[in-house]
């Protein structure tokens, strides 16, 4: 499908610069020297769970693995001659100090990467490889602001251009040749495009594009639960900056989203959808196990909101935009665990078995049921354990043998605490 017109840049009802089709168009155009045009598939599995047909934008196969080397290399490839000459600047602990560092090697240009030195090593390898001698990486502070800070200390006293990661409009046209790609792959309108936000920058360049030449196409912004900033910002009908997130969906957990992108997204986006983490990585496991395909946390964001509407897509065209690959397979093991706890299929409880001989044997015979699995157990006393309550997890088979668990604990009239309902206790022993 090609556009039915373009729009030149213009301004957002608050007067800063926007984004139009004409900018995504030029885009696609200076794209086109570096990225690849990553496959748009039908996916068979996720078509007959949601009786539609779901087609998935996988932007995990593009050359940095992530959609963020679209925004970075059309910022930086726009910049002055004497802009390039005294180098770019950028802070990030993940996909967008990938894209900044690929974009540096391939204009050969020199680049100073900020990154958190809590950072996992395997992440700096991947950016000091894709930057090679043309970028510096530094490691500073222990969180993503501390990164900032000195990125733009940088900025000021070297004279450098700092990439922002998804509140510029260089940046969100470059995002949105991600849609230009959709629309001319299907044969058929999409009905709904689903898309993951952190800071905007996705969402708002493939709301532009996709309003401009398909209307009538729902868009669908997709945030982690923990972290949704976009979701309080349009509540609010301004830009806030959320005291705490949870920033296990890395990839999409930001306190605070862009002012540009709050206002295009304001004026694309059909609804937002939240979705828990533990469902993001039960879409994790599905999407590898069943269809063999590696996503992190943000990636799985777009199918795992499927769900939430499965009676709107019945019999739809529905396309999701996979915005990542780089995930670390050193987290597999929390993913698997929360995923586990979201679908109710694992407990942890503090337990007080009675001082007597036999007891934790009694328990295993007359509480756990033949399903039932035990994950983990440890005292919580180094000295004397037999004395003092156990830490139990327990897996279950089925979720509905929760219930049935819980009646014969207190049959057994086992004085015990259920950690999965207590946060505090939770995250200070799980």
């Amino acid at each position: 499908m090609k556009p039915v017109e373009q729009e030149p840049t213009g301004t957002t009802n608050s007067g800063r610069a926007s984004v139009g089709m004409e900018d995504i168009v030029r885009a696609h155009h200076v794209l086109r020297e570096v990225i690849v045009r990553t496959p748009l598939q039908r996916d068979a599995v996720l078509s007959a769970k949601y009786n539609c047909n779901v087609y998935l934008k996988r932007e995990d196969l593009q050359v940095v693995r992530s959609f963020k080397i679209r925004g970075a290399y059309n910022m930086i490839r726009s910049l002055a001659p004497a802009e390039l000459e005294k180098g770019i600047v950028c802070a990030s602990a993940g996909n967008h100090a990938q894209g900044v560092a690929f974009s540096c090697n391939a204009l050969g240009i020199h680049g100073k990467i900020f990154m958190p030195s809590t950072t996992p090593n395997q992440k700096v390898k991947q950016v000091r490889r894709f930057g090679g001698d043309n970028v510096e990486v530094v490691l500073t502070g222990d969180t993503y602001d501390d990164a900032y800070e000195e990125a733009m200390r940088a900025c000021n006293e070297q004279g450098m251009t700092f990439i922002h990661p998804f509140d510029q409009p260089k940046i969100i046209a470059g995002n949105g040749t991600v849609a230009m790609e959709i629309m001319e792959s299907l044969d058929e309108k999409a009905d709904y495009v689903f898309v993951t936000i952190g800071g905007g920058g996705l969402a708002a360049g493939v709301g532009t594009y996709m309003k401009t030449v398909s209307p009538e196409t729902r868009i669908i912004g997709v945030e982690p639960l923990g972290a949704a900033s976009m979701s309080e910002a349009m509540f609010r009908k301004q830009v806030v900056t959320l005291d705490d997130i949870d920033k296990f969906v890395d990839g999409a957990a930001v306190k605070r989203v862009g002012d540009l992108t709050f206002d295009i997204c304001s004026g694309t986006l059909d609804d937002i959808v939240k979705v828990p983490e533990g469902k993001a990585c039960t879409t994790i496991l599905e999407l590898y196990n069943e269809n063999a395909i590696v996503v992190e946390p943000a990636g799985s964001l777009a199918v795992a909101a499927l769900e939430q509407y499965r009676e709107q897509i019945a019999g739809k065209t529905v396309v999701c935009v996979i915005s990542g690959g780089n995930n670390d397979i050193d987290r597999m093991q929390e993913i698997k665990e929360r995923s586990l706890i979201y679908e109710g299929l694992k407990y942890y409880f503090m337990v007080n078995f009675p001082q007597r001989a036999g007891a934790l044997r009694e328990f295993l015979v007359e509480v756990l049921g033949p399903n039932d699995d035990i994950a983990r157990f440890e005292y919580t006393k180094k000295h004397d354990k037999e004395n003092g309550p156990a830490l139990v997890g327990i897996e279950l088979m089925y979720k509905e043998d929760y219930q049935p668990l819980i009646e014969r604990m207190n049959r057994k009239g086992l004085a015990y605490t259920e950690l999965n309902k207590n946060l505090n206790l939770f995250n200070m022993l799980i």
